[in-house]
């Protein structure tokens, strides 16, 4: 249904694209918001599919019970049905990336839900208690009426198992930190049920809040001792040893990276990447050069950058040079006509600073509607913060800046609220590539403007080359942590305290494998998609700026298909092959 304004004469659905004509629009404005308002059988399938799973994960919320599990394979299942039943070929190039995205998405949920319980069986012998707890958080769901004497009886009961479970695990073997990790989350799991029982009846029913209250506070703190124990049981099952460096995750191996490159749509193996990376690498080191020529340092580039460290504002003085740099990056955008900025997006950015504690994993800027600062508190040793102040120098901060806010993560965030937010498609080729990108552009357009500054910008391309190749490296087996931090030290010029946070969080951050390689893969992808429509004619850059954010996130093949209308296959296969032409 469409409310209709005084000033709006019309909205009609033609095409599956819905239009609304104002008498004070103009043709071409009318097109745009048309292309803008898409929508299609694909798109509203979506909506349903995110409100249905968000009633159903409200419903059956507690984590890796078998129930959740098969209603949420069903529940994929039927969606995956549902999208069958759409005919393909009648659709418009944006609804087949959507259909083909959406398919993918659905199999790839199924694949996890069987890792999960593939990961539950393994572990369910460890909780012989656990199918009663679920049962009476599913009937606590309903309301039923608990027998309070009976049930102090079967929570006494369990104390009994849980104290076995405990002793026997002294003598359990190590676990693979996966199975010690979906051990630990499925106890917390039922101490989320037992909690969700508890609160219903007690202090409303008098028989259970009489019989209760003692054996659920000693069942519930049995229960936290329990998943502790278990999640110390893990140990992570790795190729490498530690080697110094107190960094330990899990390499993956080159068929898993392979399968995860294929479903980023990235038609590369993982030594074509490194390849690519040491190129890149190669022009970085030119342009270095002749940077560190201008400065005075000759070849000995490590000098000129030692010159621009050492040029770190005072302590307290960060935020402001944070402005300073922002305001120049905004002019400049709007300056050179690159992209559009909504006023909203300038007014409703904001800093904080980060914590010491957050620095050891993120010793760099992080951002998005909220940039956070990384620069020396008072609680660190000297060293710490001269580290922190000279890798956050105002060169260096130069690109971050604009990274991290406008036309970075801030605008991708502001305009994905705001254009096609069903689109579910998050990706750090789309996320980071684009941010990377517009480093690119920047370069190109002269921002940077003084050799300092090109230094500054160059430490951070070499930085994203190197991520790709320390990260394959350790993900292939051929590099322990330690062999990362003294690549990062010896091949970009890092401090070594911001090496080993940086190497940190590439393996033990919470970041997904391809993660770190995705802001070089992906800013060469945007950048081979404005050659072909940019540098061609066919689209300005603002045009072309718009047009991806208004698209939202997604594979950055599938926003080529959109803006060169070259509609996708029904048995769509990843084939761009974007880099060295």
């Amino acid at each position: 249904m469409f409310h209709l304004s005084k000033q709006m004469t019309a909205c009609i659905v033609a095409g599956g694209i819905v239009l609304c004509a104002s008498p004070n629009v103009s043709a071409q404005s009318k097109k745009e918001e048309a292309l803008l308002q898409q929508t299609s059988e694909v798109n509203n399938l979506m909506v349903q599919y995110n409100a249905d799973r968000g009633s159903l994960s409200r419903f059956y919320a507690v984590p890796f019970s078998p129930e959740r599990r098969e209603r949420f394979v069903q529940f994929q299942q039927e969606y995956l049905q549902k999208l069958e039943g759409i005919a393909y070929d009648p659709l418009s190039v944006g609804s087949k990336v959507d259909y083909l995205l959406f398919r993918r998405n659905l199999n790839n949920q199924l694949r996890l839900l069987d890792t999960e319980k593939a990961g539950y069986d393994k572990i369910s012998r460890l909780l012989p208690f656990a199918p009663a707890v679920y049962q009476l958080e599913k009937q606590r769901r309903r309301g039923l009426t608990q027998d309070g004497k009976k049930l102090a009886a079967e929570l006494f009961d369990w104390q009994k198992q849980i104290r076995q479970q405990l002793k026997q695990l002294t003598a359990e073997p190590e676990m693979d930190m996966a199975d010690a990790d979906m051990a630990s989350g499925a106890t917390k799991g039922l101490q989320q049920a037992l909690k969700s029982v508890y609160d219903f009846y007690y202090g409303y029913d008098p028989a259970f809040s009489w019989w209760i209250q003692q054996p659920y506070k000693t069942t519930d703190s049995l229960l936290g001792v329990y998943a502790f124990a278990l999640k110390a049981k893990g140990k992570i099952t790795t190729t490498q040893k530690d080697d110094g460096s107190g960094i330990i995750g899990k390499p993956i191996g080159r068929d898993e990276l392979i399968r995860q490159l294929q479903y980023e749509m990235i038609p590369y193996t993982p030594e074509d990447l490194i390849e690519m990376a040491n190129k890149e690498f190669a022009w970085c080191d030119q342009e270095m050069l002749k940077a560190s020529r201008e400065m005075g340092f000759g070849d000995d580039w490590k000098k000129a950058m030692e010159k621009v460290k050492n040029t770190y504002v005072p302590e307290g003085r960060q935020p402001e040079a944070i402005l300073r740099l922002y305001n120049e990056s905004i002019a400049f955008l709007k300056k050179n006509e690159l992209i559009t900025i909504p006023p909203l997006a300038e007014e409703t950015w904001r800093m904080i600073m980060m914590s010491p504690q957050q620095q050891l994993i993120s010793p760099f800027f992080l951002g998005g509607e909220v940039i956070m600062i990384a620069y020396p508190t008072n609680t660190m040793e000297e060293d710490e913060k001269l580290m922190s102040m000279r890798g956050n120098n105002p060169h260096f901060s130069r690109a971050t800046v604009h990274h991290e806010l406008i036309a970075g993560h801030h605008l991708q965030g502001f305009m994905g609220d705001r254009y096609k937010a069903y689109r579910n498609f998050d990706t750090p080729f789309w996320m980071e590539g684009w941010a990377l990108y517009q480093e690119f552009i920047l370069w190109d357009k002269k921002f940077p403007q003084s050799p300092e500054d090109r230094i500054g910008m160059l430490f951070w391309r070499m930085h994203r080359c190197a991520r790709i190749i320390f990260s394959l490296n350790y993900h292939l087996g051929n590099w322990t942590p330690q062999q990362c931090i003294d690549f990062l030290v010896d091949r970009v010029n890092h401090e070594r305290a911001n090496a080993a946070g940086e190497v940190r969080r590439s393996f033990t951050g919470g970041y997904g494998p391809l993660y770190q390689l995705a802001y070089m893969v992906g800013g060469q992808q945007f950048y081979a998609l404005k050659k072909e429509l940019v540098d061609s004619g066919k689209m300005s850059f603002k045009q072309f700026h718009d047009a991806i954010l208004r698209e939202n996130s997604m594979p950055v093949e599938m926003v080529r298909a959109i803006l060169t209308n070259q509609a996708p296959k029904k048995d769509f296969t990843t084939s761009w092959k974007f880099y060295g032409k």
